[in-house]
Parts: structure tokens; C-alpha cells; sequence
């Protein structure tokens, strides 16, 4: 099997843009709005880079992709109330509100984008490094503050209404919440020399009710550093087992089903996976932090496309950490260590997209140059598969 280094694959998208950047210095006319894509071009279009947050300052602005990477170059001075260190996201129902949980400076930030408002949850009474974020239906927020080894419910003025932890937790990260079952989940990453490294079940009421994991181990089931989590609308729960490299998903009573991906440098391959998510089509997200890019999968485990590749330039990444898509598959990354949270849209993608065609293969795993699947540049350019659903 080829293979490719993911953070020089990440620049194929974008030398012709590199190219531009140059043209502008010397051609007076008006130049087209730059759009950073993946696959790039002539590929059919299926991820756009959209915009990059920063601070609070990007509510009065919609930022271009050309104007961000004008700022850029130019050495902007850094912003007050700007994001240092993106641990955590959740976007509210309707998709108007982003909240980001900042690990340096102790605090969550909303970003109300209809109301052009922002709010900083920890300007008095600081968190205690908080990571992961989920919402429940009536958008109260659940921050894990790992320092406390516990998460809080703030209600929508941002006050703490109550808390929810367990003796047994040890360093807790991600978290999800299974609104219909009415679960939440925390991923307990654990230490070294900790015993056991598994996911903790607590109904809504903050009452431990049980684990997922088989303990601590490389084997199906088991979980080595496991950090982010989504579920799906059938309640099934995606785990990000970060130094297996892999993620693990799980039905709504704790039964191992699949996992997908494995440690190397391939396509459908992942160096540190950490933060997961899932798209309206059903489709899995998962960014890489080693790799500094965004895979995603379909349910089959295939490899569809990636985006993203490491970089400081907008819509690049450096060691991403969480991943959160809102209801029209808008899709944002906090990309931890440029300090942002890049904004990007799935484009030009049906559910029959998420399906590879057998036709398209040719019995060395090409795809035949007509190929319109998610995957067929990846297959042309590397003539391989992914790694598929063990």
C-alpha cells in the first residue's frame, strides 16, 4: 500500500492558492475570492473552508478566506477576548451559538452569532481547565472541568445549577449526552499508571450508572487514553481511542460493535484521533491531532475524504482537538495550538455520496478517472482504499 505522510498531503490543496497570493502583488485588477476546497479542483467540490474565530471581534465581521489570510500575512496583533487553547465545542439546535471551552484561561466563551453577542462563562468564578462541552434540549451546558474531576451544568445565564462527579474519576475529557435515553457520557482518559481507562454513564439526574469499556488494553472493547465522544441518532457511541489510535463505537447498552482506523500514515490511518463527530448523513468526522487534519468515514468504516493538513495559514490546522457540526452540516474545529476554531461547510454531498462504487474500482483499488464518489481523488492519487471496519 502507498503511503502519504498526511501533514505534506494537507498542502496539495493549497499551492494553487499560494500561486494566487503571489499574483495579487503584481496584477492591479480585482482578484476572485480566494476558496480553499477539498478535493481541490477539478474534483467535485465537497468540504469549502468557510472562516476562522478568533475572538469576539468576528461577530461584527464575516472574515473572507482573502482578507483572513491578508491579516495573516500582515502580522495581526492578537485580540482581546481571543481563544487561546480550544479544548471543547458545542453548537446550539439552531446553529446561532458556539461555545468553546478555553483550557488556559479557565473560561468558555459564547459566540451568539444572530445576536452579534459575546458572553465569557468564568470571568469571575474561573473553571477548573475545562475540556469537553455538550448541551442538553434546553441548551443548558455541560463542561468537564478536568481539574475538579467533574462537570458542571450552567443554565443559559451561564450560572451553575449543579454538579455532577464520582470518586472513581480520574482525568475526565470528552463528553457526549444521549438526550432520547436520557445518558450522559464521560470519557475518563485516565493516567499511565491508572487501572482502568473507560468511559463513565450517568443518567440526567448526575447518578453513575454504569461503564463502557473492557478495561484498559489494545483488545475490541478495551480503551487506551480514550478522550472525545459523539452518539448517533440510534444512540450508538463513537469513542476516539486516541494512543490506539482507532475509534471504537458501541451500542446504546454498552455492546462493542466496530472500530475503524489503526496507527500509520495512510489514508483512513490516525496518529493521535481526538475529537469526533457526525454529519446529518451519518457520516463520521474525526480530527487527528498528530496529523493536523479532519478524516472522515462512512458506517462502513471507508475513508471518504480528509481536510484540513498542518499549517498556520487559515483554514490549516495545528494538533486540532475537538469537532462539532450543527444541523446543516456546518463543521468546526478548534484548532488548538493556532489558537481558532476554523469554520468549514459540506457541500455537494447526498447520502448515495457516502457509498463507494464498486464500478469506480478496478481490481487494484483505482478509481477510474470519471469516478464522482466522495473518495475518487484520494484512490487516484494513492491508489488506495482506507482502512475499512474490523
Amino acid at each position: 500500500m502507498q503511503r502519504i505522510a498526511h501533514s505534506k498531503a494537507g498542502w496539495i490543496a493549497v499551492v494553487g492558492f499560494l500561486f494566487t497570493v503571489a499574483g495579487c502583488a503584481t496584477v492591479a485588477k480585482k482578484q476572485e475570492p480566494v476558496r480553499l476546497v477539498w478535493p481541490p479542483p477539478p474534483e467535485t467540490t465537497r468540504i469549502e473552508f468557510v472562516r476562522s474565530i478568533v475572538s469576539d471581534e468576528d461577530l461584527g465581521q464575516d472574515t473572507t478566506f482573502s482578507q483572513a489570510l491578508f491579516n495573516f500575512l500582515a502580522g495581526e496583533k492578537p485580540r482581546p477576548n481571543r481563544i487561546v487553547e480550544p479544548m471543547g465545542l458545542a453548537i446550539s439546535d439552531d446553529g446561532e451559538r458556539l461555545y468553546v471551552s478555553d483550557f488556559a484561561q479557565l473560561a468558555v466563551f459564547v459566540f451568539d452569532f444572530g445576536k452579534k453577542a459575546f458572553t465569557k462563562i468564568g470571568d469571575g468564578e474561573r473553571l477548573a481547565r475545562p475540556v469537553g462541552l455538550a448541551l442538553d434540549a434546553q441548551e443548558n451546558l455541560y463542561v468537564v472541568e478536568q481539574e475538579k474531576k467533574g462537570i458542571s451544568v450552567l443554565n443559559s445565564q451561564g450560572k451553575r445549577v449543579r454538579y455532577i462527579t464520582h470518586p472513581s474519576i480520574e482525568r475526565p475529557t470528552g463528553i457526549a449526552i444521549d438526550r432520547e435515553r436520557g445518558r450522559i457520557y464521560l470519557a475518563d482518559t485516565g493516567r499511565t499508571k491508572s487501572p482502568d481507562h473507560n468511559i463513565k454513564v450517568f443518567n440526567m439526574n448526575g447518578e453513575l450508572i454504569g461503564t463502557t469499556g473492557k478495561g484498559k488494553g489494545e483488545e475490541p472493547g478495551q480503551f487506551l487514553f480514550p478522550t472525545y465522544l459523539a452518539v448517533d441518532e440510534k444512540g450508538n457511541l463513537y469513542v476516539t481511542d486516541t494512543l490506539n489510535s482507532r475509534v471504537q463505537v458501541f451500542d446504546a447498552d454498552g455492546k462493542y460493535l466496530k472500530s475503524f482506523g489503526q496507527r500509520g500514515n495512510a489514508w483512513g490511518m490516525f496518529d493521535k484521533p481526538k475529537g469526533v463527530a457526525l454529519d446529518t448523513l451519518g457520516n463520521v468526522y474525526v480530527a487527528d491531532s498528530g496529523w493536523s487534519n479532519v478524516q472522515i468515514f462512512n458506517q462502513k468504516g471507508q475513508v471518504l475524504l480528509f481536510f484540513g493538513g498542518r499549517g498556520p495559514i487559515p483554514g490549516m490546522l495545528k494538533n486540532p482537538t475537538a469537532i462539532a457540526i450543527d444541523k446543516n452540516n456546518r463543521i468546526y474545529v478548534a484548532d488548538y495550538l493556532n489558537h481558532r476554531v476554523e469554520v468549514y461547510q459540506l457541500v455537494n454531498t447526498t447520502v448515495e455520496d457516502s457509498f463507494l462504487d464498486p464500478r469506480a474500482l478496478t481490481k487494484g483499488g483505482d478509481a477510474e478517472p470519471q469516478s464522482q464518489t466522495f473518495i475518487s481523488s484520494v484512490q487516484q492519487k494513492t491508489g488506495t482504499k482506507g482502512s475499512e471496519i474490523k
